[in-house]
């Protein structure tokens, strides 16, 4: 986990390497009927926050741009639950106590985007 802690400010490294870490981690599940739903709703809200974030980077105009950052912070907020179902199912909790952490971190981080994003919108006007 200490990957995730080197590049804090690289936005697009960490949310990459988030996605990356929850993958190796769900790899290590034991699937069955109850886990594998959880492990494959995971994997794509936790992989959807850095492909959603790229999108971002690339947006077309700033309203495309704050709508993926809204996206980023909705999909860090999903993998939190999913992480808070996947601790029923498995006893790594204090893996899935960092992972939360950090998709705490990003939702915060998204949301201070957004929220700057907005003000800066009320300042235009």
């Amino acid at each position: 986990m200490n990957q995730l802690s080197k590049n804090k400010y690289d936005l697009e490294e960490r949310t990459a390497k988030f996605g990356e870490s929850i993958i190796r981690f769900c790899k290590s599940v034991k699937l069955d009927t109850i886990s594998q739903p959880m492990v494959s709703q995971i994997v794509r809200s936790a992989t959807s926050i850095g492909a959603n974030y790229m999108e971002a980077n690339g947006a077309s105009s700033r309203k495309d741009f704050k709508n993926k950052i809204f996206i980023c912070k909705k999909e860090a907020q999903e993998t939190k639950h999913w992480l808070r179902m996947l601790s029923v199912c498995t006893d790594k909790a204090e893996d899935l106590r960092i992972f939360w952490k950090e998709a705490q971190e990003l939702t915060l981080i998204f949301q201070t985007i957004a929220a700057s994003i907005k003000r800066s919108e009320e300042n235009e006007n």
